[in-house]
């Protein structure tokens, strides 16, 4: 029997106050650590994965390149490599840009209340997606991802939307 994953609990400092099991976590609506990764390329697109039609929640939505918790005891930047190399099949450097808390309750009442760390990297091949996570992937300028929000939201993930457009400022300053 596989173990179901504990989510790092934080406070609004971030500072580790326990685990608990991530189902429960996101049932409860618990402040916990979680990870954003976007990946660029050299013409500065970025990397966007199409969610598995077999998910739990938010299955077929378009969202940044990967996210998951971090594990007790592990890094940022290792979280961030280890979950890119499960979903997406390749490792690159990454570097923490900026942080900040969101909540994002979802239709099967389940709560994404998350203390997220952005991560950003740089690659430019072609992804090896796992299919039990990635139905697929495409590359597109942020300006592209930030009209296409506009256009047509039920498309995204809600965290999403609301890390993309916390990123695309924090870009911008």
């Amino acid at each position: 029997m596989k173990l179901e994953e504990q989510v790092i609990l934080v406070n609004e400092k971030d500072e580790q106050i326990g685990l608990m099991p991530k189902q429960e976590a996101h049932e409860k609506a618990v402040l916990h650590r979680a990870f954003s990764v976007f990946v660029f390329n050299d013409k500065n697109e970025l990397m966007l994965q199409q969610r598995a039609l077999e998910k739990y929640h938010s299955p077929g939505l378009w969202t940044n390149t990967c996210c998951s918790h971090q594990r007790n005891g592990e890094s940022n930047i290792g979280a961030g490599k280890r979950r890119l190399q499960e979903e997406m099949g390749f490792i690159t450097e990454l570097s923490e840009t900026t942080s900040f808390i969101y909540k994002a309750p979802f239709d099967n009442g389940l709560t994404e209340y998350e203390y997220d760390h952005i991560l950003v990297g740089k690659f430019n091949g072609e992804p090896i997606i796992n299919i039990e996570e990635v139905a697929s992937w495409k590359w597109m300028l942020l300006d592209d991802v930030k009209k296409d929000i506009k256009e047509r939201p039920n498309s995204y993930t809600a965290w999403f939307k609301i890390i993309f457009d916390k990123f695309y400022k924090h870009q911008s300053i």
